[in-house]
């Protein structure tokens, strides 16, 4: 019954949202799975009627006629379909119109209720809303009919109606959960813009039914609606692995590359995905190809590809429907995007006469009309539209057309202001209420505002005001609306070019530059960005900048030579630079551009002979080779101009360089390849062989690249500084590569060799070139602080120390190099060291984060919790969701033993924020808290809501694995407790779930992509682990084959070591496993390692427990209790020994603190506890144990009668 339902809500949904093809599906699947129910042939006919298949619907309700359920629902589709035909026939509408008022009478309840959802669908909500409350009534208040009332009026668009919608939809979820009323109440709390609201209705429906496509979709757009981009895009990524096409999920990701990223081709590809989909699932439906276009075509800044992407929309939606006057009027609109006039023009007249009365058409025809200056047509039309706004509503277009008309008919500037003003407050009035979506990115539409923004800045003077003078009322305007539209899209760099152009025309240069400098981070190209650059360096006497910044804009964008502020700029600063001639050329450039030169103005300056020297000949050989690169024009020609420059000056390395980048600027990367090679094998372009290797580094061509490299520094021994240099360099990049091709101990050799070859560089640059000391010791710190990470990767820690010690010699305030010697010092349990590092740094950034993280744990580790605590509270104080910290925090609490101060953390980010809950980095650090207090279950549940996080997934799914295969922190291959549970460790349940665990952790294995050696390491090892927890003694000997082969590469490589004694406890053979164990003992602890020394050590203990050798055992534990004061299980082992001594009192003392530390939710533990507390007379406290373990765990074995009736009969005696 549940899947019929929920199948029928599926297909409610989807003609909701108007997806009919995939209703027809949903219903032609359910007509095969439930055929006796007729429901479904009314909707499979009605999803193929919506899609215009008047004739193949009407055959299909015409078989439902008779049927009493949907007879009246299947008269009021042949009604529709009727009316649908280009001809319909009068009489048999009358004939329908008769039977439906007949059928009504005598009714079913469900009759009724197929008809209320039939008119829903259709929009005729107070009609759907008659129908309904009559089967309600006539069925004594239908569940059912209360969930439809409840969408009726929650969709009805009337308030009234909507607000009392909540308490229908929580009348129909009174006996259960509704898949539909679920779906319903998100609509209401959405409606009601509680967005937290909807979505935890909507994730109470991915419980229930996790295979309900519509709850995913809605929990992204919720998601969006909460203003969480990251989380609607991971949900995005969710919905596309349940379904590859799914029509929202890529429209969802399409907009994200564009108006977050700004990525273009990357949303370009989305948005082609997205038209294969929509062609494949709704080939039939011209309403979703427009609506799904929409967005686009409004955010893109009329990026030409993307627009050829949302006209084939717009254009496919309109060979199906050519008869709408809408989807013309819309490509009317892309045409006007494009530039394309007139091609606009004749759209918005077919729309016209498609609609006569269509006002966005004539609003249309108005704005070409402006455009191509046929002012009096447009304000005759304008006139018309003005005077019935009263009744068509005020519209923002309308009135900044006005404002056009009024700039063009010269009229004043207070008139124009007005008229812009009024535009932006209708404009946003639309979007009062409506949350951040694809609709609010339509309503928004950024393009329609850029164009209001350079209305107002053209009645703005060009420069900043002069000192102490305020500046223009409308950049004020200016820069409300700009702030808007690049808080909304970041990724359009038009935005932040304006709002850059506005702050630079307020005077506030600096902020200027600050944005110019994000949109050119954001698009290099942006040529009118770098032409405002330039004016701001001029502006700052920054000359030289100014002039790369022209010549930045001029490689970009030849053209911009034809504007006369190029020249302009230009002139001044080589005028400022006294380079008079090239300044006097550059102004005669600028005054014969048209419109500059005045009639009658001096022509002295004609006959005038200007000598151009060799090297302007060369620039200007440059500026045609990258103006035709760059304007994607004749690119041989290109070609041909690079090389006729290059053999007038065939020693210049710099122009040879520029060639090979600017074919990879081009994205022709074969063809630089070829052309560096080729320019090699002459041997006179040896500087050429960095740019190769770069560029085939970039292509992923790594072998090659270390040819070239090789090959580079294949030569005899050098002295000379360039040549020094340059082998440096070499190395550097060479130690890359390997390093990507996991050469390591290869890439650590070059490395050194860099070091060595670097600080001959040093010597002879004191003498040759003393201005570049500094930079040369960067270099030299660099390639020393990379040396360390390579021995930090492999574990050497102590060398780590040697290299980063020598980095800082060379640059001795180097924050990253202090920061990551000082993390290694207290990996090997330096504090001194690592405190002294870490005073240093906050001396000069007393708020540095990790810094102060480092001082805390320093704290820890010497008991000063109270200080230790301080440092993180400082940090959460200022920061609640700082989860990084808090997760540290949460470690170190467990390891001074104060778990129990975690909760108020936990607390204060949860009061941060109402989206903490939804927050992987929260979940993960709640996770590790109730993993650590002995809660694995709830602890799993918070992992799992992390695990597909970029930050925090990878250690979620770690963790999660752990649980899985030891979910109660056992001693893996331990002997002592074997068994100590009874029955309860041997059932079959038992087995069972531990089967499926392990099964669960090879999936969760999957996910894991680990980035670095140490990681594939990691990796393997707990693949193997999960070999061991089948406890077969072939996957078993399998694993310890593998934990052998990675000992034997990786010396002292702890989590290897730790894996075979395991392996070798579980195969019995003891005295192996204590060998490899007493190794680990030898070594010094380190912080990495924490978890597999802790876990080492205790195995060996309960090797010696076994044993009897208590005294050696005893060190383990204390060792391990001096690590982490929570390590419940070296109090139980400890407890253990106490037992077996007959010391009860000091047993129960152990046990106690066991007890505690496991949250007391160990029933094997509160029994040991509750027996030694018996044993020590201390019979009251035993009961008490007894009963908060049997209220857990009702028939823990021999609980009852070897204690609790014991302690009992000795407290009466």
């Amino acid at each position: 019954m549940e899947d019929e339902e929920t199948t029928l809500a599926l297909i409610r949904c989807y003609c909701y949202e108007k997806y009919f093809n995939h209703a027809v599906t949903t219903a032609a699947a359910a007509q095969r799975e439930f055929s006796n129910d007729p429901i479904y042939t009314f909707f499979h006919a009605y999803g193929a009627l919506m899609q215009d298949q008047i004739q193949e619907a009407s055959i299909e309700l015409d078989t439902l006629r008779d049927n009493r359920d949907v007879s009246l629902c299947t008269s009021m589709a042949l009604v529709y379909a009727e009316k649908k035909k280009i001809n319909p026939d009068r009489e048999v509408i009358q004939e329908l119109d008769a039977k439906v008022k007949e059928d009504r009478k005598s009714a079913s309840p469900k009759s009724l209720y197929y008809a209320g959802t039939f008119l829903w669908l259709l929009g005729r909500n107070d009609k759907a809303r008659e129908y309904t409350e009559r089967m309600i009534k006539l069925s004594s208040g239908s569940r059912e009919g209360m969930i439809l009332k409840a969408w009726i009026d929650v969709t009805s668009g009337k308030d009234a109606y909507a607000r009392k919608a909540g308490k229908y939809f929580d009348e129909g979820l009174k006996e259960r959960a509704d898949v539909f009323a679920l779906m319903g109440k998100a609509q209401y709390y959405e409606y009601r813009q509680n967005y937290s609201g909807a979505l935890e209705m909507v994730n109470k429906v991915i419980v229930s039914f996790p295979g309900f496509l519509p709850a995913l979709t809605k929990k992204m757009k919720l998601l969006l609606s909460l203003q969480d981009w990251e989380q609607t895009i991971s949900a995005s990524h969710r919905l596309l692995q349940k379904d590859t096409n799914n029509l929202e999920a890529l429209r969802m990701l399409a907009l994200h590359s564009l108006c977050r990223d700004g990525d273009v081709t990357e949303s370009v590809k989305q948005l082609s995905n997205l038209i294969s989909s929509l062609e494949f699932l709704e080939p039939h439906n011209p309403e979703l190809f427009y609506r799904m276009s929409l967005a686009f075509t409004r955010v893109c800044g009329r990026n030409e590809k993307v627009i050829e992407q949302t006209f084939r929309m717009v254009e496919r939606a309109f060979s199906v429907a050519s008869g709408d006057s809408d989807l013309a009027t819309e490509l009317g609109y892309q045409m006007v995007l494009q530039g394309r006039i007139k091609e606009a023009m004749k759209w918005y007249k077919t729309a016209m006469t498609l609609d006569e009365t269509s006002v966005p058409a004539l609003t249309g025809i108005i704005r070409c009309q402006l455009i191509e200056g046929h002012l009096d047509d447009a304000e005759q039309q304008l006139e018309f539209l003005t005077e019935i706004q009263q009744s068509i509503g005020k519209s923002g277009e309308l009135l900044y057309l006005r404002a056009v008309l009024a700039v063009k008919k010269r009229r004043s500037q207070e008139e124009v202001t007005n008229l812009l003003n009024d535009a932006v407050d209708t404009h946003f009035s639309t979007l009062q209420g409506l949350p951040l979506g694809v609709e609010y990115f339509e309503k928004l539409n950024p393009d329609f505002l850029l164009e209001i923004v350079k209305e107002y800045l053209a009645l703005c003077p060009a420069k900043p005001p002069a000192q102490g003078q305020p500046p223009a009322p409308q950049l004020q305007h200016c820069a409300t609306l700009l702030d808007t539209v690049v808080k909304i899209v970041p990724g359009l760099p038009q935005g932040v070019f304006m709002r850059a152009k506005v702050r630079y025309q307020s005077g506030d240069i600096e902020a200027a530059q600050s944005s110019l400098q994000h949109c050119l981070d954001q698009c290099p190209s942006y040529a009118d960005a770098h032409l405002l650059m330039a004016q701001i360096h001029l502006l700052q006497g920054n000359f030289t900048l100014s002039s790369q910044s022209l010549e930045l804009c001029l490689s970009h964008n030849f053209e911009i030579r034809e504007h006369p502020l190029y020249h302009l700029i230009n002139a001044q600063a080589k005028k400022k630079m006294g380079e008079l001639t090239e300044a006097i050329q550059t102004l005669q450039m600028a005054m014969s551009l048209p419109g500059v030169r005045r009639a009658g103005s001096s022509s002295k300056s004609k006959n005038k002979k200007i000598e151009l020297s060799p090297a302007d000949c060369l620039s200007v050989f440059l500026e045609l080779a990258e103006a035709l690169w760059l304007n994607g024009e004749q690119p041989e020609k290109a070609i041909d101009v690079y090389e006729q420059a290059l053999k007038k000056n065939p020693k210049d390395g710099a122009l040879a360089s520029k060639i090979g980048k600017a074919l990879v600027k081009t994205h022709n990367y074969m063809k630089a390849i070829n052309y560096y090679e080729a320019a090699l094998k002459t041997e006179q372009q040896n500087f050429l062989r960095y740019d190769l290797a770069e560029l085939l580094m970039k292509m992923k061509q790594y072998q090659r690249c270390e040819g070239v490299l090789q090959g580079a520094l294949a030569h005899e021994p050098v002295n000379e500084l360039l040549a020094l240099s340059d082998d440096c360099r070499y190395l550097v990049l060479l130690a890359k590569i390997q390093n990507k091709v996991d050469k390591n101990e290869e890439a650590l050799l070059s490395l050194q060799r860099a070091r060595d070859v670097q600080a001959k560089v040093l010597k002879r640059v004191q003498l040759e070139q003393p201005d570049a000391v500094p930079t040369q010791k960067r270099l030299a710190a660099e390639i020393c602080a990379e040396i360390a990470k390579h021995y930090t990767s492999q574990r050497g820690y102590e060398r780590a120390v040697k290299f980063y010690k020598e980095a800082l010699v060379y640059c001795e305030t180097d924050r990253k190099v202090m920061l990551e010697l000082a993390r290694l010092y207290l990996t090997l349990d330096e504090v001194d060291a690592c405190q002294e590092q870490c005073s240093i740094i906050l001396k000069s950034d007393q708020f540095n984060e990790d810094a102060t993280l480092m001082m805390a744990d320093i704290m820890f580790r010497k008991q000063d919790y109270e200080q230790a605590v301080f440092h993180f509270q400082q940090l959460l104080e200022r920061k609640p969701d700082n989860y990084p910290t808090l997760s540290r925090l949460i470690d170190l609490l467990r390891r001074a033993g104060k778990l129990e101060e975690v909760p108020r953390f936990l607390d204060m980010a949860e009061k941060h924020s109402s989206r903490t809950k939804f927050d992987p980095g929260f979940n993960y650090c709640k996770g590790l808290y109730l993993w650590y207090t002995g809660e694995p279950n709830d602890a799993l549940r918070h992992f799992n809501k992390a695990r597909k996080d970029n930050v925090w997934g990878q250690n979620a799914v770690y963790n999660m694995i752990e649980i899985y295969l030891n979910p109660d922190n056992d001693t893996m291959g331990g002997e002592v407790f074997e068994n100590l549970d009874g029955e309860v460790g041997t059932s079959t349940e038992k087995q069972e779930s531990e089967q499926l665990a392990v099964r669960t952790a090879d999936k969760l294995l999957k996910e894991i992509k680990p980035q670095t050696s140490a990681g594939h390491t990691q990796l393997r090892i707990l693949e193997n682990y999960c070999f061991l927890a089948t406890k077969q003694k072939a996957n078993v000997e399998k694993a310890l084959g593998v934990f052998t082969e990675i000992a034997n590469i990786e010396k002292e490589h702890v989590p290897a070591l730790l894996a075979m004694a395991t392996a070798y406890m579980m195969l019995k053979q003891t005295p192996r496993a204590r060998n490899q164990l007493k190794r680990i003992a030898k070594m010094n602890w380190n912080r990495v390692d924490a978890d597999e020394f802790e876990k080492s050590w205790l195995l060996l203990a309960d090797i010696y427990i076994h044993l009897g050798k208590y005294d050696m055992a005893g060190d383990l534990l204390k060792r391990c209790l001096n690590h982490n004061k929570s390590c419940c299980k070296a109090y139980e082992y400890l407890g253990y020994i106490m037992e077996k001594e007959q010391a009860f009192r000091d047993a129960a003392l152990n046990y106690e603190l066991a007890w505690k530390y496991g949250n007391r939710t160990n029933p094997t533990i509160g029994y040991k506890l509750a027996f030694n507390y018996l044993k020590a007379k201390r019979h009251v406290d035993a009961i008490d144990v007894c009963h908060k373990v049997l209220a857990a765990h009702p028939n823990y074995p021999r609980m009852r009668k070897d204690i609790l009736d014991k302690a009992r009969a000795a407290l009466r005696s």
